[in-house]
């Protein structure tokens, strides 16, 4: 069963975007691959039993479980080593993704305003890449 933002996408987006830029088929609509959600633990690298928490916190938020992240490099100012543990990150695809697209956009961002736990450690971020699924050579 498709989520009702997927089912939306696919009946009123797919055919709105196919008719205004022209598109001939509808692979080449832009849509969405994955989404990542994260957390960067500073100071999981003096207290590993944080990062714990925060990766079960994130498996309840996503939906799935979350993979510890590891420093790439070492880094002195910030008494990090190559491979500390320093966060947590969950991948979602597929119709994981469309639900939680679709609880974000309509119980969460709507609340956002009035958020008032907010101590400045909190950062959204959306990213969006393009990226065409086939490339086609011009001779």
């Amino acid at each position: 069963m498709l989520s009702r933002l997927h089912d939306k996408y696919r009946k009123e987006a797919v055919p709105a975007l196919t008719k205004r830029f022209g598109y001939k088929n509808n692979m080449a609509v832009p849509r969405v691959s994955k989404i990542t959600v994260n957390i960067g633990l500073g100071e999981a690298s003096q207290n590993v039993k944080l990062l714990d928490t925060a990766a079960s916190e994130l498996g309840l938020i996503a939906g799935q479980k979350a993979v510890i992240t590891r420093a790439k490099k070492s880094i002195a100012n910030f008494k990090i080593r190559k491979g500390m543990p320093i966060g947590c990150m969950v991948t979602l695809r597929g119709e994981r993704m469309y639900e939680f697209l679709d609880r974000l956009a309509a119980i969460v961002l709507p609340r956002v305003r009035d958020f008032k736990g907010s101590d400045s450690r909190i950062n959204l971020c959306f990213r969006r890449s393009i990226t065409p699924g086939w490339t086609r050579s011009r001779a």
